[in-house]
């Protein structure tokens, strides 16, 4: 298979990433691991920024196909579990990827399909009845700590990765959020964003647009 021009300057600069860190990325060392002028790489993607988001994109690549590999079970909060631990895992082995990928002001396009699969799992826990909390504030509790593990980890001395810290950091999360069973969410909030998630899911046409919003609102209030 033909290799274009594109494709060998974002594998040249996805190695200088992995070999020398975010300062390794100048174009005109990018364009010299590819052999190619340093106007095409301008050509190709327009400035530093599109090349950094071609980069990105093809570390996404990678992770979100481990995303996808988990599948779902029938525990969505054993899915979460499964899906924070291959997070840590990646941002470990791959920490001048993550720190472009995530420990940036900038959102890039491709983190937004993985920020949808983790909104995914957080709404299939609401839609069982096992959510403490809603679904937009689980979802970037979630986000947020593992996000912090792994960026302390990485500023931390070189040395094996602890896991006491991992582990607690999980777990405390995930009893922040969700609830043990679906019948230990009978209060009157925990139903309330399961009600919210399940018209999320299937809105029908019972509500107009301004009732559906109204009463998504009203959710809300319940559920805070």
């Amino acid at each position: 298979m033909t290799v274009t021009t594109k494709e060998r300057l974002v594998r040249a600069a996805a190695e200088l990433l992995l070999d020398g860190g975010r300062e390794a990325l100048s174009t005109r060392a990018v364009s010299a691991a590819a052999g190619v002028q340093a106007p095409t790489l301008y050509r190709t993607f327009g400035d530093k920024e599109g090349l950094l988001d071609a980069v990105a994109s093809y570390g996404f690549k990678s992770y979100l196909s481990g995303k996808r590999a988990l599948g779902e079970t029938d525990d969505p909060v054993r899915d979460l579990r499964h899906g924070w631990n291959l997070h840590v895992e990646f941002g470990l082995s791959q920490p001048a990827f993550y720190m472009l990928m995530y420990g940036e002001p900038r959102v890039r396009e491709a983190r937004q399909e993985a920020d949808a699969m983790l909104r995914r799992i957080i709404e299939r826990i609401a839609e069982a009845g096992r959510l403490r909390v809603p679904v937009e504030l689980a979802a970037q509790l979630v986000h947020a700590t593992g996000m912090g593990v792994i960026l302390s980890l990485i500023a931390s001395p070189p040395g094996l990765p602890n896991p006491d810290l991992i582990i607690a950091a999980r777990e405390h999360v995930i009893a922040a959020v969700t609830t043990d069973t679906a019948e230990s969410a009978s209060d009157i909030p925990s139903r309330a964003i399961a009600l919210k998630a399940a018209l999320e899911k299937e809105p029908g046409d019972a509500l107009t647009p301004a009732e559906h919003a109204m009463l998504a609102e009203w959710l809300d209030r319940i559920a805070r």
